[in-house]
């Protein structure tokens, strides 16, 4: 989580997550554990995709405490 914490490019949330991979402008994906499977499973297939290391964190409020946010996060990115 320290290229996420020290970098001031990233996303937050699925949906920009997603794009931002699918527009190749990720580094790293962070995803939170506890977060709805049908949420999270089409971040993970892309990252499987396009071969992107992929972090599982263990909660959606320890994510989006990282991120800056005051509520939970089931997805985060480092961009390039």
């Amino acid at each position: 989580m320290e290229r996420l914490i020290n970098t001031r490019n990233k996303v937050v949330g699925t949906k920009q997550t997603q794009k931002a991979i699918e527009k190749d402008q990720t580094q790293v994906v962070y995803i939170a554990k506890d977060a709805d499977e049908r949420v999270i499973s089409p971040i993970i297939k892309l990252c499987g995709e396009k071969s992107l290391e992929l972090v599982m964190v263990d909660s959606m409020s320890e994510l989006g405490k990282t991120c800056g946010i005051k509520v939970g996060a089931a997805a985060a990115a480092a961009l390039r």
